[in-house]
């Protein structure tokens, strides 16, 4: 397989991290989204994913694949080691809602071309686009913290004695928290689930910084 993927990309890092719970081995492209007027852009990739978005992956079929949620789907499905979604509908619904908080909710509408736009053609100032950022990274945590809290599922992870899909979109998005200071501290319950996954061999190779194309920043 080849993961189309940009090392700062939240989307491909949620991707990364599900191939690594499956073992995957795996082939990475970067795509840089900066360089160059970001490559993304150009015309190579954009008949490889018309949305001009990573990740994308290439399966061993040469089938091309794109949003990432499809992706981690995908996988689960064709491979069975490492279930990334339970097996009852109840709960893989609660999981489903959970990933879609993150990745729905949160994640589309503070990326990196919605702060070009903000910045760009609505001329918000860095102050008023870290306040956006933050409010809505903030205002979707607390909704999962909640959502945890409510379900009270036994375990280490969003679900059960083992990492899934939400623990994927979760981390992934973490990870922004944290480079823009966001405080995490009200969000007990996902800061355990943090300090779990962030020991395990998946997660941590699936860090930005630990890319092929990581860069000092």
């Amino acid at each position: 397989m080849k993961l189309y993927s940009y090392w700062r990309s939240t989307a491909a890092y949620r991707v990364r991290i599900a191939l690594n719970l499956k073992k995957v081995e795996y082939d990475m492209i970067p795509v840089h989204l900066v360089k160059n007027g970001g490559e993304q852009l150009g015309n190579k990739y954009k008949e490889i994913n018309p949305q001009k978005l990573v990740p994308a992956l290439e399966t061993k079929e040469n089938e091309i694949l794109t949003q990432s949620m499809a992706i981690i789907e995908y996988l689960d499905e064709t491979l069975p080691q490492h279930k990334l979604l339970p097996d009852n509908a109840a709960d893989r619904a609660f999981i489903r809602s959970l990933s879609q908080l993150v990745c729905c909710d949160i994640h589309p509408i503070n990326n990196l071309r919605v702060l070009k736009y903000l910045a760009g053609e609505m001329l918000l100032s860095q102050d008023q686009k870290s306040t956006w950022y933050a409010h809505w990274v903030l205002e979707g945590l607390s909704a999962f913290e909640q959502r945890l809290k409510t379900r009270q599922s036994e375990g280490r992870y969003c679900f059960g004695s083992e990492p899934g899909m939400a623990d994927c979109c979760l981390i992934s998005q973490l990870y922004n928290a944290h480079r823009f200071d966001i405080p995490v501290t009200d969000f007990p319950e996902i800061r355990r689930i943090e300090e779990h996954c962030l020991k395990l061999e998946a997660f941590d190779k699936a860090r930005p910084e630990n890319q092929m194309d990581a860069e000092c920043a």
